[in-house]
């Protein structure tokens, strides 16, 4: 978990770096216009996470079963599926962009203009990233989860620097930004590659091998789809509460930037976990070892809980320095202090729910994941939008909404796990 977990909060690095470069040295504006493109992001990370989560699955699967002819076969299709999906997502990302943040965020005219030019830069790098993403995939799934993290940790630090040099030095502002996340999405997508070649002999391709097998091609978008859906969903779902922040103007819009941006890294070991369980599960599913699996579940929900009690704990301490640490204005960062502590209570149900997702993910049980994740996003949306119209709690919905959509999570997921009907899937 701990090499998934490093990985994951580097790749946050590339987008906070942003944010607290922009919110110090280009101002809230730019801040707010950054953050506004916030769902759109998430929108095209879902895709690239999903799909590639799914293909972590299947070469685990192959992995645990010793299979290693039909593991390279299945990696090489998955290789294909991504980077076509990837310069599709990029070519989508830039036409769509000022359509979707006008008329489907809503998003402030004061900020359209330049939110749109960062958007539009940022998606070149969606290509890097879908292809960062599947090698990544592909050596969980055989147990190498350290390698990454290596390149990531360089592409961190020379997205840090160039941020610095673009958006302070050179005063680029949002365009710099943009640029900065594109070149390290595309150092650590190159890096990754070229360790997989060098490292595992197993995935040297030659030319002749270059082609699509459509019926592996097919498995490996049948099984990502549901993992991808669900982060979709979740991402897609955050576009009307997105409109929701906007209407209270820049200042929420400004803080909601930072707060999603915080309560992304408060739920990382939740989500390194749901993903080390993914192709922990895989693998003994492979390997025919089901009693491993219900276990390695009920050490990881312990695991999960004991982190985030601890985040919990540094959240309402230090939340007011962590929050200043983004440059916002006093009205935005009261706004977001609000909104971080509250999220860090919020942890608690999630914590013991999300990490058996990955369970359902490993056991050809995803769409429950999916339905869970629908589930809870609509009653966060759906309460946003009827609750906020009582006086008495107004835009306090835009963070308390999380109580409602967790806590349904945390209840139906703990129904399936118990009641085992995720086996059902289990040779299918």
């Amino acid at each position: 978990m701990f090499p998934v977990f490093m990985g994951l909060l580097l790749q946050q690095f590339y987008n906070t770096a942003d944010t607290i470069i922009v919110g110090n040295f280009s101002g809230e504006t730019s801040l707010a216009a950054v953050g506004a493109c916030g769902v759109l992001t998430l929108v095209f990370l879902a895709m690239a996470n999903g799909f590639s989560a799914g293909a972590c699955v299947l070469i685990a699967q192959l992995f645990g079963a010793g299979k290693e002819k039909e593991m390279r076969r299945q990696a090489l299709s998955s290789l294909l599926v991504m980077l076509g999906m990837g310069i599709a997502a990029t070519a989508v990302g830039v036409l769509i962009s000022r359509f979707a943040l006008q008329y489907i965020l809503a998003t402030p005219e004061s900020l359209l203009s330049m939110a749109d030019t960062y958007f539009k830069i940022y998606a070149f790098g969606l290509v890097f990233q879908f292809g960062y993403n599947i090698v990544a995939a592909i050596l969980r799934g055989i147990g190498d989860s350290k390698a990454t993290l290596y390149f990531l940790l360089i592409a961190s630090i020379i997205n840090i620097v160039l941020d610095i040099v673009l958006v302070y030095n050179l005063q680029m502002g949002v365009i710099g930004a943009a640029v900065a996340t594109d070149i390290a999405q595309a150092i650590s997508c190159i890096a990754g590659f070229a360790y997989m070649i060098k490292k595992y002999p197993l995935f040297r391709f030659n030319r002749k091998e270059l082609a699509f097998e459509w019926s592996l091609a097919k498995l490996t978008l049948k099984t990502g789809f549901p993992m991808a859906l669900q982060q979709f969903i979740v991402s897609f779902g955050f576009v009307f509460i997105q409109r929701a922040v906007n209407s209270y103007g820049e200042a929420m819009t400004a803080s909601f930037s930072v707060a999603q941006k915080i309560e992304t890294y408060l739920t990382l070991p939740a989500n390194a976990l749901m993903t080390t369980q993914s192709t922990y599960t895989g693998q003994n599913i492979g390997a025919g070892k089901i009693d491993r699996v219900i276990t390695g579940a009920k050490h990881t929900v312990i695991i999960s809980e004991i982190i985030s009690v601890c985040i919990l704990t540094v959240v309402f301490i230090f939340a007011e320095p962590i929050v200043t640490a983004f440059g916002l204005g006093s009205v935005s960062a009261a706004y977001c202090v609000s909104h971080v502590r509250c999220v860090a209570v919020c942890l608690i149900p999630f914590a013991s729910y999300f990490p058996l997702l990955g369970l359902f993910q490993g056991a050809n049980n995803a769409l429950y994941s999916t339905f869970v994740a629908t589930g809870a996003l609509a009653v966060r949306v759906i309460s946003t939008y009827v609750l906020r119209e009582i006086p008495a709690i107004g835009y306090h919905m835009i963070w308390w909404n999380t109580l409602f959509g967790w806590g349904l999570g945390c209840i139906i997921t703990w129904v399936h796990f118990c009641k085992g009907k995720w086996k059902t899937n289990i040779n299918n």
